[in-house]
């Protein structure tokens, strides 16, 4: 069963991520640029990843994670990249999913996942056909710019302008 759209709350001065069933975790590290957000903090309770990275970029229509994963968990993937409407209120940022996602295997492939959802969700309307349109449209000119990089995740954002850090493993 499709569920409605995911809506996850950043919330900056509370260094809370808050996500769409109203769970509270705390953040670790919060940064804003002129070209977005940047979020930093630990997986609590999931098998699977031990913390989450994410820079919401707004312009873009992108959330960009770097999920550090647990042994035996890892995926062959580099970056996922949530399709997505982000709205700043102040010093809170609110991102609604619009189901499309692309994995990224930092120059190798880019692969967009969850078209099944994405479709269920625009039949059934849950997803406006305006921000299905918009889903599109982000999707196509992120594969684009991907594939004209040579699936260089970092070329291709560099291109807008846009520099992503993120923090170092130890």
């Amino acid at each position: 069963m499709v569920h409605p759209p995911k809506i996850v709350t950043f919330d900056v001065p509370a260094s809370i991520n808050i996500d769409t069933k109203g769970v509270e975790r705390p953040v670790e590290t919060y940064r804003e640029t002129p070209f977005g957000l940047y979020m930093s903090r630990a997986m609590v309770g999931r098998p699977t990843a031990h913390w989450i990275e994410s820079w919401l970029l707004p312009d873009l229509g992108l959330c960009v994670t770097d999920w550090w994963w647990n042994p035996g968990h890892a995926r062959d993937q580099d970056f996922y990249l949530d399709l997505c409407e982000i709205v700043r209120d102040g010093d809170r940022w609110h991102l609604t999913d619009h189901y499309l996602d692309i994995v990224v295997q930092q120059r190798r492939g880019a692969e967009v996942i969850d078209v099944d959802e994405f479709v269920a969700a625009v039949a059934l309307g849950l997803l406006a056909p305006a921000a299905a349109e918009a889903a599109m449209h982000r999707t196509h000119r992120a594969m684009a710019g991907l594939a004209a990089h040579g699936y260089d995740l970092d070329a291709w954002l560099a291109e807008s302008g846009i520099a992503l850090s993120w923090k170092v493993r130890g």
